[in-house]
């Protein structure tokens, strides 16, 4: 008997057999979570199996991921996940508090978090000997979707809206996938996806419709604890965290929440991290229900220059909502302006993120305001995406470098400027 058991509905919770049903619950549309039989991983994984590994990629985690070993040991697909965690004291002690990590998703393969739904979604695709696995995407889920499948031979195709940055959209062609740009929305991208993944056959890999995602997702809530499993910080505490990270469909923090309390279940995590998502106000769908205090997600006119989380109606709202809830963390807001300074706050710090990664930056400034993080907390950030994603973005945050004459003293006028 496998170690997992099928899917359940996260809203009104049938639970389904993998062969009744592929992507949401038919009878309310909700997300599909992968149920997996804890009794049977705790006789059958130990966590020093895990922390023994000398896989360095999100595969080290496979006893826990409801796919086979795909194989493929030198090519990208194997190498996603592993990203690198640093300790910022300087930025720390500038912004107000004792213990800062970052947890740097950017050094993915195709430089975004999107590699470790992607690389779990095509191991699942060949599986299933699917023909072409397509996506909607504002650029990274496309371009992680794009690289892995070429890792393999597998053939892609990505709906983007046509407003999406131009190294993304290169990052696409370049893997060799067929790109259509959409005149419209991420949404309106995403719901042809679909029809069309319906009416040709193809897998669909979209973000909080594919369940598959999550469990790649949850990678990175593996790596978090395995990194705090044998670190102290000065004060000799481990844990609780707070962790920031940038929310557009709601399926990252979905994510990470399903990986702590995979963990819990098993008896290797004893109190879950709190979960911040950081949202922009101009595309605020979570955080707006949130605030009603409801489940109920309203779609809005999304507008921020944070395209990765630039969403009219999420996803995976509700699963954001309840990993907010139930780890006693909030949603936090914060403005285009913010989300620029920030991509220059963390630049100096040697990290280059796009603007839905210096979000989660930003939320932590707006956090410390507010009084919601205290100097004594334990706090991390998730960097989600390269500065190189969108460098017409990461231009904004900085001043032009001026144009001189190749002479010394010009670089000395300059100099006492």
């Amino acid at each position: 008997m496998d170690i997992y058991l099928g899917f359940r509905c996260s809203l009104c919770k049938i639970e389904y057999n993998f062969e009744e049903i592929q992507y949401t619950c038919p009878k309310d549309g909700g997300n599909l979570d992968v149920v997996y039989d804890f009794h049977r991983l705790k006789i059958k994984v130990q966590p020093q199996e895990i922390l023994s590994s000398i896989e360095h990629s999100l595969w080290r985690y496979l006893p826990l991921l409801p796919v086979k070993d795909p194989g493929f040991l030198e090519t990208p697909l194997r190498s996603a996940g592993y990203t690198p965690v640093y300790s910022f004291k300087t930025m720390a002690k500038q912004i107000g508090i004792d213990n800062l990590w970052i947890k740097d998703d950017s050094r993915n393969p195709t430089a975004s978090f999107k590699d470790r739904a992607s690389a779990i979604v095509v191991a699942k695709a060949r599986e299933r000997h699917s023909e072409i696995i397509v996506t909607a995407s504002t650029g990274n889920a496309g371009a992680a979707l794009a690289g892995m499948s070429a890792a393999v031979g597998q053939k892609a195709i990505i709906f983007a809206p046509k407003t999406a940055p131009t190294a993304k959209v290169a990052q696409l062609l370049v893997y060799g996938a067929k790109v259509f740009l959409v005149d419209g929305t991420y949404d309106d991208a995403f719901e042809l996806s679909i029809n069309a993944a319906n009416e040709f056959g193809w897998y669909c890999r979209n973000t909080g419709y594919n369940p598959f995602t999550l469990e790649g997702k949850k990678t990175a809530a593996f790596e978090i604890w395995e990194f705090f499993k044998n670190f102290k910080t000065d004060s000799g505490i481990k844990s609780p965290l707070k962790i920031f990270v940038s929310v557009g469909d709601g399926n990252i923090i979905s994510g990470l929440h399903k990986g702590f309390k995979d963990l819990y279940e098993l008896g290797w995590l004893e109190e879950l991290p709190s979960l911040y998502g950081v949202q922009a106000e101009g595309s605020a769908s979570i955080s707006n229900a949130w605030f009603s205090r409801t489940e109920i997600i309203q779609p809005v006119s999304a507008k921020t220059i944070a395209d990765s989380i630039s969403v009219d109606l999420p996803r995976d709202g509700v699963r954001a909502i309840r990993a907010m809830r139930e780890t006693g963390g909030r949603p936090v807001l914060v403005s285009d302006d913010e989300i620029i300074r920030a991509i220059s706050e963390l630049g100096k710090y040697g990290i280059f993120t796009e603007p839905a990664g210096a979000a989660s930056y930003a939320g932590i400034i707006k956090a410390i305001t507010h009084g919601w993080i205290t100097k004594d907390d334990n706090v991390m950030i998730v960097v989600t995406g390269s500065g190189l994603k969108d460098v017409r973005a990461a231009m904004q945050s900085v001043s032009e470098a001026p144009i001189i004459e190749p002479t010394l003293a010009a670089v000395k006028k300059m100099m006492v400027k």
